[in-house]
């Protein structure tokens, strides 16, 4: 099974979020159905406070994870709340969607992940909804020297809360112990991957840190041994081996496509009712 490790770098998004990249335009061949997977984390409130401020998105869905802090957040389907610690917010921004997600100050970690997954041009541009998931709702299962939380898909036969998603998609909390071993098998048409948030461990014999994630586009099984104690997802998805056009926030399948929904956001007619 071929295999590919990604190192995440250094940047910011929204209005000055400092936050780890981990994929994203440069992968799109390599991650389908995924299209980017941002790791922020910080003590400090001046990394993050400002946010991610109104902003449109089309053609895809946010997956936002919150590991540690609060995200107040608001959209035009008139969804809002406080997203918390171990709470998701699943967001399928179908034919168009304009919200905000801002970030409280916090006496810790501000700590989470955004991954977006594409849609199939068939539901590019189905009507939006919103997914808020607490983290009292994720079943846990617990494992001899570990445990996982199951989010979507399933695992041993348990079912994660969030499911009718558009595309098939597994994603699961891993922690391990110092010395487990575990597994995760890798389906043929789907894309695999572990990305690693905290500890140290070997993934099919190579050693994985912190903001590194090992990339799986082939069916096999994926095995992991922790050299200390770990904390990591493991996120699969079906293939969709789509044209992909992407400008900003709004990725599409046409260039034609993509202008269109610019066009729509200066006219001010980009939200469908």
């Amino acid at each position: 099974m071929k295999k590919l490790i990604l190192q995440g770098r250094s940047t910011s998004d929204g209005a000055g979020v400092k936050l780890t990249r981990v994929f994203a335009h440069d992968h799109t061949a390599l991650t389908d159905p995924f299209l980017l997977l941002d790791h922020f984390g910080s003590d400090n409130p001046e990394d993050y406070i400002n946010g991610f401020p109104w902003h449109p998105h089309r053609g895809i869905e946010t997956v936002t994870y919150m590991l540690g802090g609060t995200v107040e957040h608001g959209d035009s389907i008139g969804n809002s709340g406080i997203i918390g610690p171990g709470d998701i917010q699943w967001m399928t921004a179908g034919g168009g969607v304009i919200h905000q997600e801002m970030p409280k100050p916090s006496s810790g970690r501000m700590h989470g992940l955004q991954l977006w997954v594409n849609l199939p041009a068939k539901h590019k541009m189905m009507a939006p909804r919103y997914r808020g998931i607490l983290a009292s709702e994720v079943p846990v299962v617990r494992l001899p020297g570990g445990e996982v939380r199951v989010i979507a898909g399933n695992y041993e036969q348990v079912k994660g809360p969030v499911h009718d998603l558009m595309v098939d998609v597994t994603y699961l909390n891993v922690r391990l112990e110092k010395g487990s071993r575990f597994s995760h098998a890798c389906q043929e048409g789907y894309t695999s991957f572990c990305y690693l948030l905290d500890g140290q461990g070997i993934f099919d014999g190579m050693k994985l840190e912190p903001a590194q994630l090992i990339l799986c586009g082939e069916a096999g099984l994926l095995s992991i041994e922790a050299m200390e104690a770990m904390h990591y997802i493991f996120v699969t998805g079906q293939q969709l081996h789509e044209p992909i056009a992407w400008g900003g926030p709004i990725v599409m399948n046409t260039s034609e496509e993509l202008e269109t929904a610019f066009k729509e956001i200066r006219e001010g007619t980009f939200i469908k009712k």
